[in-house]
């Protein structure tokens, strides 16, 4: 841990200063009203050149620095939202960070300080990372391989992550956990040209194939799952597989000729996902009526997110404009400009997370993210967060209950 810094206060003057001083307990501030973050909810931001991480508490305005093994991380939060998965790709290794946050339902237990794990991940490019029922699954596509590990095992000093072989070809892939301990995974079969794989099987935790693949593809890509459900992306159709090794094909709009789901996002109800394509929009795919109907269609859209508790989505535009989702009916909230323009061709675009109350986004070429109140978009607040600010992952509960 590097550093410690308060930045803009401006919201927060209802607040003593005897408080604001004391920075080894910013857990005393409470917030007032809606029109505050939760006080354990916090941002882990990382950064596209040096190896810094910043933790953000959003509602006392707290940054801390801390030291990962290397810069331009990709950053994934745990199942339970107590940890975040730190994936260096194209350094082979894999990290995890502890907020040290653990809620109970109805309460927050503070678990000592934030801190890096004791557990690593070493595989060849790790890719895709899931988590669900403790379980955290990671994808390698360097050799085909996958990484499994439990959070409770985080914490073990000299515990490294499981390697699952399970045959199969190295190729860019993905799986899903489902509730009855079984994997979903990608596999390549050489049908089509390129990287992606054509096949989904379902694997035990040894490797072990338990049902074989059904259906093969023109292509497979992103995915995600309610514990029965798998969803995937390909260029045949949406593919649906349950944990019982059914599986089938829900075919896209008539309108979408070559376009499909590059990527697809878990919402709070079971058996309904959001399927983002950027040449149509983003789509509601039900598998229980075998639909997909629009939620939002422009080809303007850079970035589609699921909120923290899954149950909004939210659309960043190049413009600027941003359009607020509710899941449960596909209708719009909420619309405005949030930030200035952004070119489709620009490297670095801003990154967004969402909370019930705040909307988060990266600001590369300034080292800040800006936080915006969901009720009151000119409501805005920046925060200082290195030079070049990549990814960002929400972490800890949205609550400010204490035990």
């Amino acid at each position: 841990m590097k550093k410690i810094q308060f930045k803009h206060f401006t919201i927060l003057l209802f607040i003593s200063f005897t408080i604001l001083s004391c920075t080894e307990n910013e857990h005393e501030i409470e917030p007032d009203n809606l029109t505050e973050e939760h006080k354990y909810l916090r941002l882990l931001v990382s950064d596209e050149v040096e190896n810094s991480l910043y933790l953000v508490a959003p509602l006392s305005g707290m940054v801390t620095s801390f030291d990962a093994k290397f810069p331009k991380s990709a950053l994934y939060k745990s199942d339970a939202g107590r940890f975040v998965g730190i994936v260096h790709r194209e350094n082979n290794f894999i990290e995890f960070f502890d907020s040290g946050f653990e809620f109970h339902g109805n309460h927050v237990d503070v678990r000592g300080t934030p801190k890096f794990g004791a557990m690593v991940g070493e595989s060849l490019q790790p890719t895709h990372f899931k988590s669900k029922n403790d379980e955290i699954l990671i994808f390698n596509d360097g050799d085909g391989t996958l990484s499994l590990a439990s959070e409770s095992e985080i914490q073990s000093t000299g515990v490294k992550m499981k390697t699952i072989n399970a045959g199969l070809l190295k190729h860019h892939g993905a799986m899903a956990i489902f509730s009855n301990g079984t994997y979903a995974v990608t596999e390549k079969d050489n049908s089509i040209a390129g990287a992606l794989p054509e096949r989904v099987k379902i694997i035990d935790k040894q490797g072990n194939t338990l049902h074989n693949s059904q259906i093969a593809t023109q292509g497979i890509h992103g995915n995600a799952t309610d514990g029965n459900y798998a969803v995937f992306g390909s260029a045949s159709g949406v593919l649906v597989v349950e944990s019982s090794g059914e599986q089938k094909l829900i075919p896209h709009p008539e309108d979408f000729d070559t376009a499909w789901f590059g990527s697809i996002l878990e919402t709070s109800t079971p058996g309904k996902f959001v399927g983002y394509t950027a040449a149509k929009g983003a789509y509601l795919i039900d598998v229980n009526t075998d639909s997909v109907s629009p939620i939002f269609e422009s080809t303007d859209i850079m970035q589609c997110k699921i909120s923290y508790n899954s149950s909004k989505l939210g659309v960043l535009l190049h413009s600027g404009d941003f359009k607020l989702f509710d899941l449960s009916t596909s209708s719009l909230l909420k619309e405005g400009t949030i930030i200035n323009s952004t070119e489709s061709a620009s490297t670095q675009k801003p990154q967004i997370e969402l909370t019930e109350r705040f909307i988060y986004v990266t600001q590369p070429m300034k080292g800040e993210i800006l936080k915006i109140l969901l009720s009151n978009f000119s409501n805005k607040e920046n925060i200082k967060v290195g030079n070049t600010p990549y990814r960002i992952a929400l972490l800890g509960p949205e609550s400010s209950e204490d035990h």
